[in-house]
């Protein structure tokens, strides 16, 4: 026999087995109790939250031949048929695909007939929002006066797409996400049905990232014993299979945020992008221990909103001391904006690292919830004698000082003449640069030529992400092998980072500028 998914093999079949819905399915077995059935209801909320599940239990208990407590006893001929979808009663249809006015129509059509069995007919008209404007004015008629033997049931997971006047024909009823502790409850339930030895945190991992669907939960969780079958499922096989990461890492990565430290984020990124995970999965779970940890900073008692262990809550305790609220806020909006962006992005590493480095460099953007953290830069270096180191000494004059700041100021000047080979690649550099592959290309358009100490030619990239690019040893060789082709000659080449608030002209010679000025004389 073929295996059957478990979100399937355990979809439930009466009311008690419907897990984070109480308000609805009470609601219902009391109607039917009472007898008070209406004639249509919709249906609302995310996908996997139990809509077509509680649909079909009611179109079973409305025709069950002997109900328990308003729920379908499972046993008789009415309930067997129809959950082996042999009756002519229940009616499914998919309106992503019957979404026009003949498909309508014909429901007009049948239901003038009254059922064969049973005491109700019942029509579950499954993304009910997809059917046309037609389709919608041809129901409408129908679905206000049914004949008395006919119940339809709409689900959507987009109510604001239905019509009003659709809406206020039916008994509306509003799906809620199920919690994470009532999914890990259900998930854990389950396996120790199918004899499966799972950890509880791992179950809790899967139940936070199916995001309140009971659905993608039995999913997820299918598709982790499948790759690990026959083993008992830890928390690290799962952060495996869904290419997620571990809160440790969170941490490790907030720490470098925290203290600026660019080359160590990227190569903490590296590592992640190595071991397979997955960025979009990662920006959301970051984004959400930024979360967290604004919750542990806004008030003492956060043990029962955080879902957390406890070893996990003294981390966070400790790290919401490290950072203030402006920076928490700031790091949240990036991030989120990020998780938009990662959606639909092509180079998913690129806008994670870009994001990464903002937060490292507040500098960098404009927004005014960042002035805060520019302000915090400027005090730690003032703090750090980062500005003063040119203030006179105890005894010395201002005006000693003063003329020491002036030579400062005065411009790096060439020693000596530029060796044939590096004053040839200054005159063609914006050619051989047109010869160059994509990435190193634009970061090359950025680069500065001066020369070094041992008259080798130089490098000079604005930043750690271009000058790291241009720097590795691929594209290093690359444009060694444009140069020669070019000139015909070899060179000794160095690349350098531009220092952090240094201008270029300040601290090198600008060869290009140098060449181009002789040939200029030249001619």
């Amino acid at each position: 026999m073929s295996y059957t998914a478990l979100y399937r093999k355990f979809r439930p079949s009466a009311f008690e087995d419907v897990k984070g819905q109480d308000h609805i399915v009470k609601t219902l077995r009391n109607q039917l109790k009472a007898g008070r059935i209406g004639h249509a209801y919709l249906f609302c909320g995310t996908r996997g939250t139990g809509k077509t599940t509680v649909a079909k239990i009611f179109a079973k208990a409305v025709n069950c031949l002997s109900p328990v407590d308003g729920s379908p006893c499972g046993e008789c001929s009415m309930c067997k048929a129809i959950a082996s979808g042999a009756s002519m009663n229940v009616i499914e249809i998919d309106a992503a695909s019957n979404n026009g006015v003949d498909n309508i129509r014909e429901i007009r059509e049948e239901v003038a007939y009254r059922p064969t069995e049973g005491r109700y007919k019942v029509y579950i008209i499954d993304e009910v929002h997809m059917l046309s404007i037609g389709a919608f004015n041809a129901l409408l008629k129908t679905l206000e006066e049914p004949p008395e033997y006919v119940i339809f049931i709409l689900a959507t997971t987009e109510a604001h797409k239905i019509p009003v006047t659709i809406l206020s024909r039916c008994q509306r009823y509003d799906f809620k996400r199920i919690t994470i502790d009532t999914i890990a409850g259900r998930l854990l339930e389950l396996m120790e049905k199918e004899q499966v030895e799972v950890e509880e945190k791992a179950v809790r991992y899967i139940a936070k990232v199916a995001d309140g669907s009971m659905r993608d939960a039995l999913s997820l969780l299918d598709q982790c014993i499948a790759f690990y079958i026959g083993q008992k499922l830890t928390y690290d096989h799962v952060l495996e299979v869904l290419g997620a990461v571990d809160t440790d890492v969170f941490s490790r990565l907030l720490r470098k945020i925290l203290e600026r430290d660019v080359s160590g984020v990227l190569k903490l990124v590296e590592e992640l992008v190595m071991q397979g995970r997955e960025l979009s999965q990662l920006s959301a779970d970051f984004t959400w221990y930024l979360r967290n940890l604004l919750l542990v900073k806004s008030s003492d008692n956060m043990e029962d909103v955080l879902d957390v262990s406890t070893e996990n809550l003294k981390q966070l305790e400790e790290e919401a001391q490290m950072i203030e609220t402006d920076q928490l806020l700031r790091y949240i909006r990036i991030f989120s904006d990020l998780t938009n962006q990662l959606k639909y992005a092509s180079q998913k590493r690129v806008l994670l690292e870009v994001a990464l480095i903002k937060m490292c460099r507040p500098a960098m953007e404009v927004n005014p919830d960042s002035l805060l953290d520019r302000i915090r830069v400027l005090e730690e270096k003032l703090e750090n004698g980062d500005f003063v180191q040119n203030l006179p000494a105890a005894g010395k004059s201002y005006a000693a000082t003063d003329s020491k700041m002036q030579g400062a100021k005065e411009k790096p000047k060439l020693e000596k003449a530029l060796k044939e080979e590096v004053r040839d690649v200054a005159a063609n550099f914006r050619s051989i640069i047109s010869e160059a592959s994509g990435a190193l290309k634009v970061c090359l358009k950025q680069a500065k030529l001066s020369v070094g100490s041992n008259d080798q030619l130089l490098l000079v990239l604005p930043d750690d992400i271009s000058a790291g690019m241009v720097g590795s040893e691929e594209h290093r060789q690359e444009i060694l092998r444009l140069i020669e082709q070019k000139i015909g000659k070899t060179v000794e080449l160095e690349v350098r980072r531009m220092d952090e608030g240094r201008r270029f002209d300040d601290s090198f010679v600008d060869i290009e500028k140098v060449v181009h000025m002789d040939l200029t004389i030249e001619d």
